[in-house]
């Protein structure tokens, strides 16, 4: 079994990868590079997409390309390089044996290959650029790396295990609409109008559930059938936001202010991810 093996178990791949094939020689000759074959093999499975909200990578294929983004970031660092050259302990792609940036984290790391040697042996580095330059060097490679993240089996863990405790999926990119439905508390306890709310977009699947410090709760789920992205919460106003495809507006329209209405909470507003009015009532 391989590493790439695991993770198709722990977390299914998409039935039709976006952006999950293409001409590999194209991109290698324009990096001037082999790329390592467990990434293509990533790539062939997953293609473009994200890991538990968190963990994204960048194919050679479509939009937001290795060739093209990693390569403009590590070029954005070189300028900051020049006047801090103590935060930079490595060199960077495509000076030999540099940083080639593979993937993200919507945290804000850089993913990254550290290219000495043969591509199969290229380690992973995890980059923080945000907290004072951070590196993390793990010697394996990119797919061992997200199966050892998910499954808990990293010596050393790099993102908060929030993102993993619970479910584990994979997304690929769609088009879809976010609305964000602010309602007034009601008489019935939190954990109720979760039950409610779920039970009224059922079938569900668990995604996160998170409490702060002063009580307030995030809880996410996916309505399957449908796919719509689903987050209750008071950790940011008591709201409901929901993210679907734009052709099921009116059908998340009604859906939603049901199950509003089943909750006993009042709907105040709604509106889309541009602060502008959504759903007139």
């Amino acid at each position: 079994m391989t590493a790439l093996d695991d993770l198709v178990r722990r977390v299914p791949p998409p039935a039709v990868p976006v952006d999950g094939h293409g001409d590999w020689r194209v991109a290698e000759t324009a990096l001037g590079l082999g790329l390592p074959d467990d990434f293509k093999a990533l790539v062939r499975r997953y293609g473009r997409g994200e890991f538990c909200d968190l963990l994204f990578t960048y194919p050679p294929f479509g939009q937001c390309m290795l060739i093209d983004y990693a390569v403009r970031l590590l070029d954005g660092e070189r300028t900051v390089r020049d006047e801090f050259p103590e935060d930079y302990p490595y060199p960077l792609y495509p000076e030999p044996g540099g940083l080639l940036i593979w993937g993200g984290t919507s945290n804000g790391h850089h993913l990254c290959w550290l290219t000495e040697g043969a591509p199969g042996d290229w380690p992973v580095v995890v980059w923080q650029p945000r907290d004072g330059d951070n590196y993390e060097l793990y010697r394996m490679g990119a797919v061992a790396f997200i199966e050892g993240w998910l499954s808990g089996r990293l010596a050393r863990r790099p993102f908060p295990a929030a993102f993993t405790e619970a479910a584990q999926w994979f997304d690929p990119p769609r088009d879809l609409s976010h609305v964000y439905i602010r309602l007034a508390e009601g008489e019935l306890a939190y954990p109720q109008r979760l039950r409610i709310l779920r039970d009224a977009l059922a079938p569900t699947l668990d995604r996160r559930s998170v409490e702060m410090n002063d009580g307030a709760r995030q809880d996410m789920f996916v309505a399957t059938e449908a796919q719509w992205q689903i987050t209750y919460e008071t950790a940011y106003g008591h709201q409901i936001r929901v993210a679907f495809p734009p052709e099921d507006d009116d059908r998340a329209r009604t859906a939603i202010l049901r199950a509003a209405e089943l909750m006993r909470c009042p709907v105040i507003d709604a509106t889309r991810i541009d602060g502008m009015p959504a759903w007139n009532f």
